[in-house]
C-alpha cells in the first residue's frame, strides 16, 4: 500500500478532521504577519489606485516571487474585501466570471478599455498597469 492510500483500492483514507476533544485556535490574528504571503497580497492590491489595475504575475513580482496562481487563490479567498476588479489577467481581461461586475466599476473609476469589435473588452495595460 502507498502512502496515504487506504485499503478501498488505493484511495486517501479521508483526513479524521480536528479533534474533539481539543480546544479551538484562537481565532483570527489582529495583527498579521507582515511577512505572510496572503498578507503581502492584500497590501499589494490595497496599494493598486482606482482607474489602474495590476495583473496576477504583476502583483506576485512585486513580491519578489512567479507565485500568480497563488495571488490568484488569496484573490479568490480574500478578494471580496479588496478592490478585486483591479486584479485581472495578463492578457488585460478581467476576472474570470466577474467581467460584468467588473466592467461596472471600470467605469466609474475611467479605468481604460479596449473594445474588439464583437462587443467584449479587455483593460488597455498600456495606459492602466500600476507599478509600486
Amino acid at each position: 500500500m502507498t502512502s496515504g492510500a487506504s485499503a478501498r483500492g488505493g484511495e486517501p483514507a479521508p483526513h479524521p478532521g480536528p479533534d474533539p476533544g481539543l480546544a479551538p485556535g484562537p481565532g483570527p490574528d489582529p495583527d498579521p504577519d507582515p511577512d505572510d504571503f496572503v498578507s503581502q497580497v492584500v497590501a499589494v492590491v490595497e496599494s493598486i489606485p482606482p482607474g489602474r489595475v495590476m495583473t496576477y504575475g504583476s502583483v506576485a513580482a512585486a513580491l519578489g516571487s512567479r507565485a500568480s496562481r497563488a495571488v490568484g487563490q488569496v484573490m479568490a479567498y480574500a478578494g471580496a474585501d479588496l478592490p478585486w476588479w483591479r486584479v485581472i489577467r495578463a492578457s488585460g481581461h478581467a476576472p474570470r466570471d466577474h467581467e460584468q461586475r467588473a466592467l461596472e466599476q471600470y467605469r466609474v473609476e475611467g479605468t481604460p478599455l479596449l473594445w474588439s469589435r464583437s462587443g467584449t473588452f479587455r483593460v488597455d495595460l498600456e495606459r492602466a498597469s500600476h507599478r509600486p
